[in-house]
């Protein structure tokens, strides 16, 4: 194990040696706040202490199996080269796994995450693969257990989609899905194509933590509110009264358009929603993009215009280009099964976080 890695460790099974004491404390018990803020990081220690245990059980294991392979019985030496085999495979597995628990977990990583699915380059085929994506995450998010509420949807042609909006609620949501961002590139024949030609197109995806007002204070006087007649599918008050709205934020030029609800008001309260978690992911950006000056980033963070992934139908492969995993089951992949990529990403952001 790294040294660094093993400091951590050591630090983190120490202040959980605190904790249990401070939670025993009667002056603890009567501080509720402070008692909850003991409770919740007892919570994440405890998987520390019991990650560390299968590690210490491991190595123990595989030292007691080099003394018995160096001694005189051959049938002992022959079954304990094995288990060397298959601990020494298992260490690192461990060690990868303990990690990203020895990171301090970013306190935005429990928001709920506000997903914005846009095709790109590609024409008709763009908004069908960012349907094809809208499935791929929602089935993922079933999975989860997440509660899933759009915000906005405009429908493509052919079925497609030209933009998805929604809200993803659930435990960790938004540090799941943060590094979802970026360009998503597909390569496939189109149904539209006769010729049985593979096109290239793309579809972009947005992850931003959802923003608390106290997050982001806005002055009313930094926002223009146009209103202007729905269109589309809806309900009985789409095409007839001005419940669409439209937010410019002055400022950063940033511009929110809500149609989906049925009344103004609605409408208003759901653009705001979508405005303040940009203007907190624009200044999160900001803060990455300095941060990134002083190291080399491994996992992007903030840059959407950066192919991050790439579906090729043909050969039946995904690619994550920013941590080289490569998945051979697009099918999986399409109906959901994303984790892999996520936990791939998870261990190169904790690794980045510790070296730095």
């Amino acid at each position: 194990m790294l040294s660094h890695l093993r400091d951590r460790l050591e630090e983190a099974l120490r202040r959980a040696t605190e904790v249990e004491q401070l939670l025993a404390d009667p002056e603890t018990t009567r501080d509720a706040a402070r008692l909850a803020d003991l409770g919740r990081e007892h919570h994440r220690l405890a998987a520390v202490v019991a990650q560390a245990d299968r590690l210490r059980r491991a190595e123990q294991e595989l030292a007691d199996a080099r003394e018995l392979a160096a001694g005189d019985d051959a049938d002992f030496a022959a079954e304990a080269r094995a288990e060397i085999a298959r601990l020494e495979a298992e260490l690192p597995q461990l060690e990868a796994a303990l990690l990203p628990l020895l990171i301090p977990r970013d306190p935005l990583d429990d928001r709920p995450a506000i997903v914005e699915i846009r095709a790109g380059t590609g024409g008709d085929e763009a908004g069908l693969f960012a349907g094809d994506l809208l499935r791929m995450y929602t089935r993922f998010i079933e999975r989860r257990g997440w509660r899933m509420e759009t915000i906005a949807h405009t429908e493509g042609t052919l079925g497609g989609v030209k933009e998805a909006v929604f809200k993803v609620a659930g435990d960790g949501a938004f540090g799941v899905l943060r590094f979802e961002s970026g360009v998503h590139r597909v390569q496939r024949v189109p149904a539209t194509e006769s010729q049985g030609r593979i096109h290239t197109s793309a579809a972009t995806v947005a992850v931003l933590p959802e923003a608390e007002e106290v997050d982001m204070r806005i002055d009313d006087k930094d926002l223009r509110i146009d209103v202007f007649r729905s269109s589309g599918p809806g309900g009985q008050s789409v095409n007839t009264t001005d419940s669409a709205v439209r937010i410019t934020h002055i400022p950063s030029g940033i511009v929110v358009s809500q149609q989906d609800q049925k009344s103004q008001l609605q409408n208003k309260i759901k653009a705001m929603q979508v405005l303040r978690a940009r203007l907190l992911d624009l200044r999160l950006a900001e803060q990455e993009a300095e941060r990134s000056r002083m190291r080399k980033s491994q996992v992007s963070t903030g840059d959407r215009s950066a192919k991050i992934r790439t579906y090729n139908f043909p050969q039946g492969r995904v690619t994550d280009h920013r941590v080289g995993v490569t998945l051979y089951d697009i099918d999986g992949v399409m109906n959901g099964d994303v984790t892999p990529f996520i936990d791939a990403l998870a261990l190169a952001n904790a690794q980045e976080r510790l070296e730095g």
